[in-house]
């Protein structure tokens, strides 16, 4: 079996993915630009979608699992008077109905949207990426399956009306939302246009924030490059949200041996040494491990021997 090379780009990466394309379509695009052969993402965005993609270049694929991402934000624009197929532009129309005139109202719709805020019991869209049967929801869908998903809780933690403009003989609402993991924003549209008499979809988005990553630190995907790709690294310590811990290069060759580490290590992170604190193991400018505490000695979860550039102490 052939070995693998190892990977000369070792990072994370933040991405200002453009719509009309899939998640993948820009890993795809970003493995011929960077010459990386590893490339994953962490959180699909839709293709109607646009914004903040955080991506994982070689090493750095291994942390695509352990970053939370627990919160984003968006800048969408609902629409009124017809409900859709996948919730959103892209899809066929299935219900119409009159836009009441209040809707036009600023202060109503100021007030409706500061209501969206707390937990809400949320049934995805069907076409979506969750597994049904081990098929994602959106095959079902295409292929003409009634697909019947279980309601959800998640959190609206704000939301922030910016416009309400007249389009024909509906309106559009645009709004700020910073909503937890696993929010449909989509879904949200439908369910306003409901609770309002009337019917809605989502007609543009953009992800402004995924996780601690802005929109401001993000690359445009046709300007990804190496070099760029290295100079705009995103701090993987940062990312994650562990505390770091800076190691000399004697604890670096156990580290990397994958030996336990004293607990002196820590002495000067004594809020550390509690069993099952986790901790960025840092080296040189570089993520090294990602390791916890036992109780006893500071064990190695995740060893990376190329080093996850990026790193600002």
């Amino acid at each position: 079996m052939a070995q693998r090379s190892p990977s000369q780009l070792n990072l994370l990466l933040g991405v200002d993915k453009p719509v009309g394309c899939t998640s993948h379509d820009v890993v795809a695009r970003l493995r011929r630009l960077l010459s990386e052969r590893r490339v994953g993402h962490a959180g699909t965005l839709d293709p109607a979608a646009s914004g903040v993609m955080v991506v994982g270049v070689g090493q750095a694929t291994r942390l695509l699992g352990s970053i939370t991402l627990d919160s984003k934000s968006y800048v969408a624009a609902i629409s009124f008077g017809c409900e859709t197929n996948t919730d959103d532009a892209e899809g066929e129309v299935t219900r119409s109905a009159p836009v009441p005139r209040q809707l036009l109202d600023r202060d109503v719709a100021g007030e409706t949207v500061s209501c969206l805020v707390g937990t809400h019991m949320q049934v995805p869209p069907a076409f979506s990426a969750i597994s049904v049967g081990g098929v994602r929801s959106y095959k079902r869908a295409r292929a003409g399956e009634d697909v019947e998903l279980p309601a959800r809780e998640i959190e609206v933690i704000s939301a922030v009306l910016l416009d309400v403009a007249a389009e024909g003989d509906g309106c559009v609402w645009t709004v700020a939302f910073t909503v937890s993991k696993g929010t449909y924003i989509r879904a949200l549209a439908r369910d306003l246009g409901r609770s309002l008499g009337s019917a809605a979809h989502l007609s543009a988005l953009r992800r402004t924030t995924s996780g601690s990553v802005s929109l401001g630190e993000c690359i445009a995907l046709d300007d990804a490059s190496p070099d760029l790709a290295r100079e705009r690294a995103l701090d993987p310590v940062r990312v994650l949200g562990l505390p770091a811990v800076a190691i000399g290069e004697a604890a670096l060759a156990d580290v990397l041996c994958g030996r336990r580490l004293s607990p002196a290590l820590l002495r000067e992170r004594p809020e550390l040494l509690q069993p099952g604190s986790r901790m960025c193991l840092v080296a040189n400018d570089e993520l090294r491990a990602i390791a916890q505490f036992d109780g006893r000695a500071v064990v190695m979860k995740e060893v990376f021997p190329q080093g996850i550039g990026g790193v600002r102490l």
